[in-house]
């Protein structure tokens, strides 16, 4: 089991949900100001939670729960990550090289288009971003 480091001094915290878990910086002896999440079921025992928290003390932030805009931001960022990973992986490899392109029939370089595009319009579906339909790939 490694030792504690000893932290003399935490800053700008604040309860991140209502489970008591907090995200403040502390100033870790090696690396300086560093951000750090305080959690009730951390088994990490380089740094002694206890410790942080009483020195906070009553100097920690409400927890303010998200907004319904904030996220549904969130979930937006979730769904282009997705399709991104969609063009990259599955579609630009295709579309992008002239030789793998030319060996497709029409039929074949009109269903990958279409595939594209649905995947571009993704954010225009009634649905989005929480109720989308993620189009088929040829």
């Amino acid at each position: 089991m490694s030792q504690s480091q000893i932290i003399t001094e935490a800053r700008n915290a604040s309860y991140i949900d209502p489970e008591g878990n907090i995200d403040c910086e502390i100033k870790h002896p090696k690396h300086g100001w560093i951000p750090y999440t305080l959690r009730d079921d951390d088994t990490d025992t380089t740094v002694d939670n206890e410790a942080i928290k009483a020195m906070l003390g009553s100097h920690i932030s409400a927890y303010v729960p998200p907004t319904q805009e904030e996220l549904d931001a969130e979930a937006g960022l979730k769904v282009r990550s997705r399709r991104d990973m969609h063009l990259t992986t599955e579609v630009d490899p295709i579309v992008s090289n002239p030789l793998r392109w030319a060996d497709l029939t029409t039929a074949e370089q009109n269903a990958w288009s279409q595939y594209r595009t649905d995947l571009l319009n993704i954010t225009d579906q009634e649905g989005f971003p929480h109720n989308v339909t993620w189009p088929t790939k040829p």
